[in-house]
This record gives C-alpha cells, sequence and structure tokens, in this order.
C-alpha cells in the first residue's frame, strides 16, 4: 500500500508546505557544505571550484532556480561545466534521463542504470549518495526551522490538514522535523521518493478538498509551479525574509484561505513579491 493510499482528508482545508529553505532553514548550508562540494570530488574539477561553486549556488539557491530537484541542478551545472571548463563524459546521457524520468530519486536513477549502464549515471548517483551521507554529518545545530515556523504550523494544523511536499531526501526530512517538535503538526510527509511536488499535490487533490480550499507554502518556482499546475493558492517564503513571511503566514495568508479572500489581488500581491525577490 502506497503513502497516498493509506491517507485520509481529516479536515476541509488542506495547507502543503516545502521543507529545505522554506520551513527548515537547510538550504545553504546544504548546498555549501554537501551538493556543491561533493560535486567538486566526483567529477574533479579542482581547478576551477571557485566559479563552479560559485555558480552552483547561484542555480540552486539565489535565482529562479532555487530548489531545483538535486538531478536537474546537477544537469544544469555540469552542461555548463562541460561548455566552459571540461569535457563531462556522457552528460547528454543525464540530461536524457532528466527529462523523460517521471521519478527524480536515488531509487529511479538505481533502476536505469539496471537497464542501461552508464558512466555519467553511475557518477550521479555515487554523488547523490556522497551528498546524502555529507548531510547526515551535518551538525544539528546548522539544521534549524526558521523563526516563526512552529508557531505558524500549530495555529494552520486547528483548521487544515498539513501536507510536507518536499523533493528533498526522505530521511533527512522526516529527522529535521522530529529533532524540532514540527512532524506532530502534519498529517503526511511526501519527500523525493512520492514523486514530483506537482503529482503529490494533484494526489492530495483527489482525497476530496476544494481546490480553492488548498494552499501551497514554497521559497522556490518548483513550489509555485506545482500549485498553479494543479489550481491551488501558492504562497511565497521569501528567500532572506522567512521570519517575516511565516509571520503573515499566519496572520493574514490562512485566515484569507479560510474566509475566502486569498484569490485575486492577494494571490497577485505574492505571486508579485516571490518574483521580485528572486530577480
Amino acid at each position: 500500500m502506497g503513502v497516498f493510499d493509506q491517507y485520509e482528508k481529516r479536515k476541509e482545508y488542506l495547507i502543503c508546505v516545502d521543507s529545505d529553505g522554506c520551513a527548515m532553514d537547510t538550504m545553504n548550508i546544504k548546498h555549501n557544505k554537501c551538493f556543491g562540494p561533493c560535486m567538486i570530488e566526483e567529477w574533479n574539477l579542482q581547478n576551477w571550484e571557485t566559479d563552479i561553486l560559485k555558480r552552483w549556488n547561484e542555480i540552486n539557491l539565489f535565482t529562479m532556480t532555487r530548489g531545483v530537484n538535486r538531478f536537474k541542478g546537477l544537469m544544469m551545472a555540469l552542461k555548463e561545466i562541460n561548455e566552459k571548463y571540461v569535457a563531462i563524459e556522457g552528460v547528454s546521457e543525464l540530461e536524457a534521463w532528466v527529462e523523460q524520468t517521471k521519478e527524480l530519486s536515488n531509487g529511479a536513477l538505481e533502476r536505469e542504470i539496471e537497464k542501461k549502464d552508464s558512466v555519467v549515471l553511475r557518477k550521479a548517483l555515487h554523488w547523490s549518495e556522497m551528498v546524502n551521507e555529507r548531510i547526515q554529518m551535518l551538525d544539528e545545530k546548522e539544521k534549524v526551522p526558521f523563526e516563526g515556523v512552529k508557531e505558524a504550523l500549530a495555529y494552520a494544523k486547528q483548521f487544515a490538514d498539513i501536507a510536507i511536499v518536499s523533493s528533498a531526501n526522505l530521511q533527512a526530512v522526516l529527522e529535521e522535523w522530529k529533532l524540532y517538535g514540527l512532524l506532530e503538526y502534519t498529517d503526511i510527509v511526501l519527500a523525493q521518493d512520492a514523486g514530483t511536488k506537482a503529482h503529490c499535490i494533484g494526489e492530495l487533490v483527489k482525497k476530496g478538498y476544494g481546490k480553492e480550499k488548498i494552499l501551497m507554502a514554497g521559497d522556490a518556482l518548483g513550489d509555485q509551479k506545482a500549485a498553479k499546475s494543479n489550481g491551488v493558492f501558492y504562497y511565497p517564503i521569501l528567500v532572506n525574509h522567512e521570519k517575516e513571511s511565516w509571520e503573515e503566514f499566519k496572520d493574514a495568508a490562512v485566515p484569507r484561505l479560510l474566509n475566502g479572500t486569498y484569490a485575486g489581488e492577494y494571490q497577485e500581491k505574492k505571486n508579485e513579491e516571490f518574483v521580485k525577490n528572486l530577480s
């Protein structure tokens, strides 16, 4: 029985929340200490390390591609490296898998390698596994929720079912949310292995929620697109303004969702703030 089969709608409203960079202040530390450095090691890119790591962070943290799935981010970075610095064997094979697969996860990549062995796919899998190991090694004090998250979720949980909808590693999400007492405010945890964010929201919609009663809170374009593709509302947690964003989530966004005034002017305002903040 799958994770969606086990889930039952309890309340009239549903609020979906991304994890890394949205609820948890973990994106910068993970990219600075894990994702980028592991790519440098795996592909022996030390000669261009400073410039490549800067570009990795631009792709994954500070522009509209913020929060992109790890394998999409890797593919984008390696394509640029292949063109600008050094040849990357099989980069087109990685691009083909990223564009065609229905699931961007270690498990899906393992299955692809069983069907078609490939140097670049094996290296991508090893890189991803190494990233997970490095994340596990980070000090717990370096992986904390943003200020105001717990209070906001506790408030929202009174009126809505709460779903974590994340593209991060499931084990990491569970450990981080449990450590800070956030799991008790959630009803379902959907991570990398559950499918894309758009797919996850779509499966939850099928449980009987009205689309006008669903809100996705996130910090990246993928979150906004996942909400839009399912016809549900989007609330942005603005990079470098997370505390203020979570305060407004509690004081204005959730009340507007409940009283039916989220659509229109307020949603447009939040979308404009989101784009401006990452431009």
